[in-house]
């Protein structure tokens, strides 16, 4: 079955968690896609280029030992991530939508009833905020291969590989709370 072309009007691009800290392998352990962050750029350098909205959040832990405590160089945006933002969020939970200042009056305001979700980690902060999105009523678009995440252990002790966290993430939100898309296909709509 052929998907149908995205169609998009003037989406906020949402780009979650970007940070120095999680580049750091000892704390997180193996990631999945390094053409995370390469894809990330092409679409705020497309964003950008259309001047369609870009709203950066940024993770404020409260562990001092988390490489994302705020003060930290691991709280930094990575290197092509910072950049004009026409919103600026900071959360120290996994939703987007729990944050300061509040994302949700803030699309509101502005008219806007599209959003693309990408950025860090792809099964905990994307995949919450796009649940929270779908269930906002907002068309959300899932950018998968502009998210990344790291391999976790489960409750019975066996490593869950980052690939196959993501597969199942695209699984759990497509169709019923995002419609799940490429870098590609959104830098073509």
């Amino acid at each position: 079955m052929t998907r149908p072309q995205v169609k998009l009007t003037r989406p906020a691009l949402i780009v979650i968690d970007v940070q120095r800290g999680f580049d750091d392998a000892g704390f997180w352990g193996p990631r999945n896609n390094p053409g995370c962050e390469a894809n990330i750029e092409a679409l705020l350098v497309r964003w950008r280029e259309r001047g369609w909205p870009v709203v950066l959040v940024h993770h404020d832990s409260d562990n001092p030992a988390s490489p994302l405590a705020a003060g930290q160089p691991g709280h930094e945006y990575k290197d092509g991530i910072d950049g004009p933002a026409d919103l600026v969020v900071g959360k120290c939970v996994n939703s987007s939508f729990y944050g300061e200042p509040d994302l949700h009056a803030w699309l509101q305001r502005e008219g806007l009833s599209e959003v693309v979700i990408c950025g860090i980690t792809t099964n905990h902060c994307c995949e919450t905020t796009a649940r929270m999105a779908g269930n906002l009523g907002y068309d959300t678009y899932f950018a998968l291969d502009a998210t990344h995440t790291f391999d976790r252990t489960a409750p019975d002790g066996t490593v869950v590989p980052a690939e196959e966290l993501a597969r199942i993430t695209a699984t759990n939100l497509d169709g019923e709370f995002a419609t799940v898309v490429s870098t590609a296909e959104l830098l073509k709509a």
